[in-house]
C-alpha cells in the first residue's frame, strides 16, 4: 500500500490536469453571469421598514425641487403636488400606486445574446461605470487624460472577461472638444467594443435624436432596436440633496420616448449631499430613487428603469469622496436590501479604489464592497472594475486583473450547496476504509475540481520555489502583457464594413477605421 501511494497521488493530479485542460460548459462553471445572493442582510426587516417609512415622509413632506416644466406637467397630472415653493411633494398613495405598476423583471439585452441579463429576484451581475477624466498608467505610474481610444480599449478589454457582464462608460473622452461628437463617439467607441450591454449618458437633452439616429443605425433599424435595447442610459435625474436635474429630467423623458431603459441615479455624498450617517443616506437615495419611479411611471407604466441608489461616502476629515472604504461597502449592501424590499431591479457601486494604483491597497478596497454587494443580491454592480483614485482614474490592468477578482465574488455570491453528494459520507468511507487515504484522485474530487472551484486567470498560486524557478513573475507585468494581447486582435465587436462607411459618412467618428 505504501508502495502505490506515490503513483496514485501522481495518477490523480495527472486526471485533474487534463480534466483542467478541456472546455467546460457555460451551464456547468463554476461562476457565470446572474447567479443569484441575497444571504447577506446588513439592515433587519423593522430597519428597512423604519427607512421605507423615513423616505416616504421626506417625499410627502419635502419633497424635490427643480423640476422642469414637462415634468411638472407629468407629476402632479399622475398626482403630486406642486407647493407655492415650488417643490413637488408626493402623496404616500402615489408612491404607493406607482411602485405597484413598477417594472419588476426586465431583461437588459447584449447586441449578442449571449450576453442578455435577465435582472430579476437576487440575481447578480458586475459591469464597469463611472467618467474617470484619466488613465492610469501603470508602467510609468503616472495618470494621463483619457481618450475615446481608451474608451474603445477598456470595451474591447471587457468583452473577453467572463466575470465582467456589462460594459458602461467608465471614462469621458477628453480628446474630444464638442459634447455632441462625444456623445456619438462614447457610443461608437463602446458598441464597436463590446457586445455585451452597454451604459452610456448624454451631456444635452438635445443629442438624445442624433445619437438614436446613430444607434438605429449599428441596430440595423429603429424596429431592431426597440425589440432589442442594448443600451441604457445612466441618468443622473437628481442633483442631491433633493433637487431635480433639469436637463437630466429632459434627457430621460426623450430616452423613454426612444425606447432606453432607464438606470435612475441618485449619487448623493455622506456627509456632503447626503446626511452622514449610514442609514440617513439611504434613506435620501431611496426618497430620490422613488421620485424617479414615480416620474417614469407617470410617462410609461411598467417601464424598464432600475432603481439606483448610488450613495457615496466622504472622508469626513477632508470631504473627499472614500469609495473603498467599508462605510461604502455597508451603503451599497443597504441600497441592495432595499431594491429587494421594493421588488425593483436595483443597481449601485462597489469595486471603487482609493488607491492610485492596482496595489494590495486596491486589493482590499475592490473585493470587500464588490464581495458585499453580490452577497447582499445586487442586480447590478456598476463600478465593479477598473476604478481608481475615487472615480477618477481608471486603469486597464485592473480591469482584467477584476475577472480574477470578480471570480473569487461571484464564487462567494454563489454561496455552498449542501445535498447527498456533497456532504460525501459514502466518499469519506470509501476513502477511509481500505482506500488511499486521500481525496485527490477520487471520481468525486475529478467531478468537482471544476463545477466546484474557480481557478485564477492571472493570480499565482505556486509555491516560492517554484514562482522563483519561473522568474518571479510579476502580476501588474502579466496584467500589462495580457492587455497588449487583446488588443492585438481586431475587435469581436466591429461593425460591418458597409454599416461602418455609412456610420462615417453621417458622423464625426474620431477612431481609425479598421
Amino acid at each position: 500500500m505504501t508502495d502505490q501511494t506515490p503513483s496514485r497521488r501522481s495518477g490523480g493530479r495527472a486526471a485533474r490536469a487534463a480534466l483542467r485542460a478541456a472546455p467546460l460548459a457555460a451551464d456547468l462553471r463554476p461562476v457565470r453571469p446572474g447567479m443569484s445572493g441575497g444571504r447577506y442582510n446588513p439592515l433587519t426587516e423593522a430597519e428597512v421598514g423604519r427607512i421605507h417609512e423615513t423616505a416616504l415622509r421626506a417625499l410627502e413632506e419635502i419633497g424635490l425641487a427643480d423640476a422642469p416644466e414637462s415634468g411638472v406637467e407629468i407629476l402632479t397630472g399622475a398626482g403630486a403636488i406642486l407647493g407655492e415653493d415650488g417643490r413637488i411633494r408626493f402623496p404616500r398613495a402615489l408612491v404607493e400606486d406607482m411602485l405597484a405598476i413598477a417594472a419588476r423583471d426586465i431583461t437588459l439585452f447584449g447586441r449578442d445574446p449571449r450576453h442578455d441579463m435577465e435582472i430579476t429576484g437576487t440575481r447578480v451581475y458586475y459591469g464597469t461605470a463611472g467618467a474617470a477624466v484619466h488613465v492610469v498608467d501603470v508602467e510609468g505610474r503616472n495618470y494621463r487624460e483619457s481618450t475615446v481610444q481608451d474608451l474603445h480599449d477598456a470595451a474591447r478589454i471587457a468583452d473577453r472577461l467572463d466575470n465582467l457582464h456589462f460594459f458602461q462608460r467608465a471614462m469621458v473622452c477628453r480628446d474630444i472638444p464638442d459634447n455632441l461628437a462625444m456623445d456619438l463617439n462614447t457610443i461608437y467607441a463602446c458598441c464597436t467594443g463590446t457586445t455585451k450591454h452597454v451604459g452610456t449618458s448624454f451631456t444635452d437633452p438635445a443629442y438624445v435624436g442624433p445619437c438614436f439616429e446613430l444607434i438605429h443605425m449599428i441596430a440595423g433599424g429603429e424596429d431592431r432596436w426597440r425589440a432589442r435595447p442594448f443600451i441604457s442610459n445612466s441618468n443622473c435625474f437628481v442633483v442631491p440633496p433633493m433637487k431635480f436635474a433639469t436637463d437630466a429630467c429632459r434627457t430621460m423623458e426623450r430616452c423613454i420616448a426612444g425606447g432606453m431603459p432607464i438606470l435612475l441615479l441618485s449619487a448623493g455624498q455622506a456627509g456632503a449631499t447626503a446626511p452622514a450617517p449610514i442609514a440617513g443616506a439611504i434613506v435620501q437615495a431611496v426618497a430620490e430613487c422613488l421620485a424617479g419611479l414615480v416620474y417614469v411611471n407617470a410617462i410609461s407604466p411598467g417601464y424598464p428603469a432600475i432603481f439606483g441608489t448610488w450613495p457615496f461616502v466622504s472622508d469626513l476629515r477632508t470631504g473627499a469622496m472614500s469609495g473603498g472604504s467599508g462605510e461604502q461597502a455597508l451603503l451599497t449592501a443597504g441600497c441592495a436590501q432595499m431594491a429587494r424590499f421594493y421588488g425593483l431591479p436595483g443597481g449601485a457601486a462597489a469595486g471603487i479604489a482609493d488607491a492610485k494604483l492596482p496595489d494590495m491597497q486596491a486589493g482590499w478596497e475592490q473585493a470587500i464592497s464588490n464581495v458585499m454587494a453580490g452577497l447582499a443580491g445586487l442586480n447590478l454592480v456598476y463600478e465593479a472594475a477598473g476604478m481608481h483614485a475615487s472615480l477618477l482614474g481608471f486603469c486597464m490592468e485592473s480591469l482584467i486583473l477584476a475577472d480574477d477578482l470578480l471570480g473569487q465574488a461571484e464564487r462567494c455570491v454563489r454561496g455552498i450547496e449542501v445535498d447527498e453528494d456533497s456532504l460525501s459520507l459514502e466518499t469519506m468511507r470509501a476513502v477511509c476504509l481500505g482506500g488511499p487515504g486521500h481525496y485527490l484522485g477520487s471520481d468525486q474530487t475529478l467531478a468537482r475540481m471544476q463545477t466546484d472551484y474557480i481557478y485564477p486567470a492571472l493570480g499565482d498560486r505556486t509555491s516560492p520555489k517554484e514562482w522563483a524557478e519561473k522568474g518571479k513573475p510579476d502580476l501588474i507585468a502579466r496584467a500589462v502583457a495580457r492587455k497588449h494581447e487583446i488588443l492585438a486582435e481586431r475587435s469581436a465587436a466591429a461593425l460591418a464594413p458597409d454599416v461602418d462607411a455609412a456610420i462615417r459618412a453621417r458622423f464625426p467618428i474620431h477612431l481609425p477605421a479598421i
